[in-house]
């Protein structure tokens, strides 16, 4: 199995993607462990700050140390130059806010998953171009459920996950699978970067509301 299938099939198989951006090392590894020890397999870090990268490289640390089977992505990658960095020092895939083609066509040549940011079905399809197997539905909360319901039919066969705003609350989640999301983009509505407490506990709520209305 490619590396960019085996994303996919994680992505699919746990519906959600949780994500964070925390400016310490020490205290992010812990969350990523917590959320791996709840059942998560997959997971995006954010390229939010000049510590993006030093947290990074420990994260990815960790996964080779600790967490077997983790599949650990870096998103907010908006250009070549991030790309290239995060590719050597490990991501298994990219997620960016826009369409780059030249990042696309990067990560596409690394043999990885690109998850590119669209609000437009112009912008969609500009990253079909590159062979984007998943985009990223970006701001959710602005788009709502009813666009992807809207232009679905235009885009047969395309895989979608709607990131920022997505509520960690059963109706929200149904609406978006029945719009025909394959999974959801979980971040400050799952993960406070600044408290561990609590989060095994959101973890496993989050997966089971998400099994919940994939079944709805």
């Amino acid at each position: 199995m490619s590396k960019i299938e085996a994303v996919l099939d994680a992505i699919l198989e746990q519906g959600m993607l949780p994500l964070f951006f925390h400016t310490d090392a020490r205290e992010s590894v812990d969350m990523v462990k917590t959320l791996y020890g709840a059942g998560i397999r997959v997971f995006e870090f954010t390229n939010r700050g000049a510590e993006a990268k030093d947290v990074f490289e420990a994260l990815v640390a960790a996964r080779d140390a600790d967490m077997p089977g983790l599949q650990l992505g870096i998103g907010t990658i908006k250009n070549v130059t991030e790309a290239k960095l995060f590719i050597e020092l490990g991501a298994d895939f990219i997620v960016s806010p826009i369409v780059v083609p030249a990042v696309g066509e990067l990560v596409q040549q690394a043999g990885l998953l690109w998850v590119p940011g669209c609000m437009t079905p112009t912008e969609i399809a500009l990253a079909q171009q590159y062979d984007a197997r998943l985009i990223k539905l970006f701001p959710a909360n602005v788009l709502g459920p009813g666009f992807l319901s809207a232009i679905r039919e235009l885009f047969k066969g395309q895989l979608f996950i709607p990131t920022g705003g997505v509520d960690l609350e059963i109706g929200n989640l149904t609406a978006w699978f029945k719009a025909g999301v394959c999974a959801v983009g979980m971040g400050s509505k799952l993960i406070d970067p600044k408290r561990v407490e609590g989060l095994a506990e959101r973890t496993a709520q989050a997966l089971a509301l998400v099994k919940q209305a994939q079944q709805n």
